[in-house]
């Protein structure tokens, strides 16, 4: 077995058995005999009693062989293990990571690395909300004026990467508000992505990177959380107006995989309405002095 191989099946392991240790006998509706467990969360006999498997089965598909795993026993062991949608999903492509099937798919995706002209003139044409572009391996691949002058602590960067950012610069404890659950939703995202895309050497690399670099990090990879980045709130602390409560959509374009632009919106008459205004003006006056600089 190849070293992707040996790394497919602990990612296995290492993601059920933290979502077993998680969920106790009560959860799952089953009763819990006797004061003391050695181990945390349910026991593996019980995962396979609610997943309606053998044993000895689900032994072997929790220590990561998946490849004679169908899709209906992946969905029973969801179900046992109360997987939400993030987690099923993951569970399935870890599924097709360790070679349980053929596809395409698991060959490393073609990274997107400058934005199509009509994607371009789609952002640019949103002036009165941040838009940014991510690409599959946490880049911020663009933005309108808005999203640059929102995100300028990220843009301020050689390479504008989420993950980079958050962990390495220490602006970024102050930039977001939030940081603990910021971090914690980006590794999450990237666990999913990793799941996805198991033979991408850029994912595979950024991990490496910030498991050097964070102890951060490396406790939040070793936790094995997923989840998708769809739609949420920034709470943001921006260098020249202040804090912001943001609403984000995420919208993947479906003509470049992996790539998604997320549009940054605030509720009507709040002070953050008014700051994303002040931001807007800034934006136009720093553009300005530039383009004037530039023709000097």
């Amino acid at each position: 077995m190849d070293d992707r191989g040996r790394d497919a099946r602990a990612e296995v392991q290492d993601f059920l058995t933290s979502r077993r240790a998680r969920l106790s006998p009560e959860q799952a509706g089953l009763p819990a005999y006797g004061r003391f467990r050695r181990v945390p969360g349910l026991r593996r006999e019980e995962v396979a009693l609610l997943a309606g498997v053998s044993v000895d089965y689900y032994i072997r598909i929790e220590r990561g062989d998946l490849t004679r795993a169908s899709d209906t026993v992946l969905a029973a062991i969801a179900g046992a293990l109360q997987l939400d949608e993030a987690e099923t999903a993951h569970l399935f492509d870890l599924a097709r990571g360790s070679g349980r099937v053929t596809r395409p798919g698991l060959a490393a995706p073609v990274r997107v690395a400058a934005l199509r002209p009509s994607v371009l003139r789609m952002i640019d044409a949103i002036v009165d909300a941040p838009a940014i572009v991510r690409g599959g391996g946490f880049d911020y691949l663009g933005a309108n004026r808005l999203g640059r002058a929102l995100y300028a602590p990220l843009f301020a960067h050689e390479r504008p990467n989420s993950l980079l950012f958050a962990f390495l610069d220490p602006a970024a404890r102050t930039f977001y508000r939030e940081w603990d659950q910021v971090v914690q939703d980006l590794v999450a995202t990237l666990h999913a992505e990793a799941g996805r895309h198991p033979a991408d050497p850029a994912l595979a690399s950024i991990v490496d990177e910030l498991s050097d670099c964070s102890d951060e990090f490396r406790t939040l990879w070793a936790a094995h959380n997923v989840r998708f980045h769809r739609t949420g709130i920034k709470r943001l602390h921006h260098p020249v107006v202040g804090d912001l409560d943001l609403t984000y959509e995420g919208l993947d374009l479906s003509a470049d995989p992996g790539v998604m632009m997320a549009v940054y919106t605030a509720e009507p008459g709040s002070g953050s309405a008014d700051a994303l205004r002040m931001l807007a003006s800034w934006a136009a006056t720093d553009e300005e002095e530039r383009l004037r600089a530039r023709d000097l």
